[in-house]
């Protein structure tokens, strides 16, 4: 099984890319027809990771994301398991 599309709704939008964008995602702007402004991100594999304003809908909340880096992302540091957070207090959506 692979993912094809993984889509956020935040609060927070240019944190949460930046978030993202650290790990090693590039976003690049995107807009649909008359939808809103957002942020696309296509993995390796074909996937593609979407970060939208949680204005119609709600922000995702809580959400756990787990990916494997191809080598070291400098967020990171050394390979291996490691378990990052946004930094921000808890409940708030990235």
């Amino acid at each position: 099984m692979n993912v094809d599309l993984l889509v956020t709704y935040t609060t927070r939008l240019d944190e949460c890319r930046d978030f993202y964008a650290g790990l090693g995602l590039d976003f690049v702007p995107e807009r649909h027809g008359s939808g809103p402004d957002h942020y696309a991100a296509t993995l390796p594999d074909g996937g593609v990771v979407e970060l939208y304003p949680a204005t119609r809908r709600p922000a995702t909340g809580y959400l756990r994301l787990g990916l494997t880096a191809p080598a070291a992302v400098p967020a990171v540091g050394e390979p291996g398991l490691h378990t990052l957070t946004d930094g921000r207090t808890a409940g708030r959506s990235c």
